[in-house]
């Protein structure tokens, strides 16, 4: 069984920045792609970034790329998602999710493991 927690976000400014924090427990999360995903109310589950076991390769959306980051640090079983230069739109809870695999890709059926998620909210 591996446990998910999700912490760092927020409500910030349009152009402002966050930085979202999920630590794994209960199995080598090093061994295992991770991912972001978000819901915006009354839309679906929507990829955003995703990194593989040793955190070499990263995938992100066509619609945060340049602005987000995911990265990971196997030492302390956490990985991260910065979040720069937020816009209105990007206003949704945000879920870390645990790949049974190296890599994880985008589709959020290729992930077993969800946390529970944070909301971030951007506004004036």
């Amino acid at each position: 069984q591996v446990h998910l927690v999700e912490s760092g976000g927020g409500l910030v400014q349009p152009g402002g920045s966050l930085r979202l924090s999920c630590a794994a427990s209960g199995r080598t999360f090093s061994r295992y792609g991770m991912g972001w995903f978000r819901q915006a109310p009354g839309k679906e589950r929507e990829f955003v970034a995703a990194i593989d076991w040793s955190g070499g390769i990263t995938l992100s959306s066509d619609s945060v790329k340049g602005r987000f980051t995911i990265s990971r640090d196997n030492a302390k079983n956490t990985v991260f998602l910065q979040l720069n230069n937020l816009k209105p739109e990007d206003t949704a809870v945000y879920y870390c999710a645990w790949s049974p695999s190296a890599w994880g890709g985008v589709r959020s059926a290729s992930y077993n493991y969800w946390g529970q998620g944070t909301q971030v909210t951007v506004s004036s």
